[in-house]
């Protein structure tokens, strides 16, 4: 009788040191971000990462940030969403009637505006879920009605002025609890922004070190510990740099704070919950997922109803920053959406995507339409430029994949 000699376990520490793992589906948009912001900064003469343009990028953006966030899930589970622009400015037409012309307190017109927006992604996604319509077409529907149903509640005319607590959410800053600090050349800072900035970096850490020893665990290969750190601090070091801007300012933006809770939330949602393993499996591969037990119906419908209520909120926060919900608002926020979630990493089949990678194709969507506006680039070049972005980035996602198979 022969004996099998068994081989010995390798260590934790060893495994760490077989190789870098990188992932250029995966890496390559944070790359892209980094070249497109430092090709703007030196085009811009270095006004692009001035304290003040830093915080209109955010709060220009904010609401198709919120959106974007929306559209991933969704996109990640094999489907697109047109109509979300028009619900925008549904939803947005509704806080103003309650809130203007009601004079409904705001909380309240708030609470039931994202109830509106839920009813109306319900409405979509059951045509979708648990009637086999596809989403382009019922999206395509929404799009249409949804913006009849704006000009019919304005009555082709803009309500305003908001509540002050809703310009303040929209357009607003922090205030300095506990003063500013001086930085030396950089010169003063808000206290409060710069702790916040670093009880955020200590999160980063925090959560990185855990994910690393886990995998240790279960004896999975890590990037060695030099790479490790090197990384943290490369993130460290960019988010102190955007809190100090920010702090120099005017402190951090409120709507900063929401997009950071949302991003936390939905990146935990998707990567940990059962809810998101479901989405990632039914965009993967449908038929496996229902042959393993997974309610496919369900799942669906409830990703529509999340987008509705993220739409609602941006449309609240784009009238809020607007101080008036206007008739032609959210027009092609859907297509701005869509592209930060391709360009972020979404797969055109379906079942590849992350929360940070949207928020990241957004950023670049924002960056691209900010430095071309302070180098004075006419509009249709700003737009062509987008295209050509978004196409590059669909096209290296395909790339990718190819060469992964080969």
């Amino acid at each position: 009788m022969t004996t099998t000699e068994a081989r010995p376990a390798v260590p934790p520490v060893e495994r760490s040191k077989r190789r870098i793992s990188i992932n250029p589906r995966q890496s390559g948009i944070y790359v892209a971000f980094a070249l497109i912001v430092v090709l703007f900064e030196v085009l811009t003469g270095g006004a692009l990462l001035e304290p003040q343009n830093i915080s209109n990028i955010i709060v220009q953006n904010s609401y198709v940030l919120i959106l974007a966030i929306g559209m991933i899930l969704v996109i990640i589970s094999g489907h697109i969403d047109l109509s979300a622009g028009s619900v925008v400015a549904m939803t947005g037409a509704v806080s103003a009637v309650l809130m203007v012309n009601s004079h409904m307190p705001w909380f309240w017109a708030v609470l039931i505006t994202l109830v509106v927006g839920a009813v109306i992604g319900a409405w979509q996604g059951y045509w979708v879920a648990y009637f086999g319509i596809p989403a382009f077409i019922v999206t395509l529907a929404g799009m249409l009605a949804f913006r009849a149903l704006t000009l019919t509640v304005l009555g082709n005319q803009g309500i305003g002025p908001f509540p002050d607590a809703i310009r303040t959410l929209s357009n607003g800053f922090t205030d300095g609890y506990l003063g500013n600090i001086g930085l030396g050349p950089l010169g003063g800072a808000d206290l409060v922004s710069l702790l916040a900035g670093v009880a955020a970096v200590a999160g980063i850490v925090f959560t990185q070190w855990r994910k690393r020893m886990g995998r240790l665990g279960y004896g999975q290969d890590v990037d060695p510990f030099p790479i490790f750190v090197l990384k943290l601090a490369g993130i460290a070091v960019l988010v102190l740099a955007l809190v100090v801007q920010l702090a120099r300012f005017k402190n951090l933006p409120w709507v900063l704070i929401l997009l950071t809770v949302l991003v936390l939330g939905y990146s935990l949602v998707a990567g940990k919950s059962v809810f998101g393993r479901h989405i990632y499996a039914v965009g993967g591969n449908l038929q496996a997922a229902t042959l393993s037990g997974v309610k496919v119906k369900q799942v669906t419908f409830w990703i529509f109803v999340n987008m509705g209520v993220l739409a609602a909120l941006a449309g609240i926060i784009f009238a809020g920053r607007l101080n008036q919900a206007g008739p032609t608002a959210g027009i092609n926020f859907e297509l701005d959406a869509i592209a930060a979630a391709f360009i972020g990493g979404a797969a055109v089949q379906g079942g590849v995507g992350k929360v940070v990678g949207a928020i990241t194709g957004g950023l670049i969507m924002a960056v691209i339409n900010n430095g071309m506006s302070l180098i004075g680039a006419p509009s249709e070049r700003v737009m062509l430029v987008k295209g050509v972005v978004l196409l590059a980035a669909v096209a290296y996602d395909i790339w990718t994949k190819r060469r992964a198979a080969s």
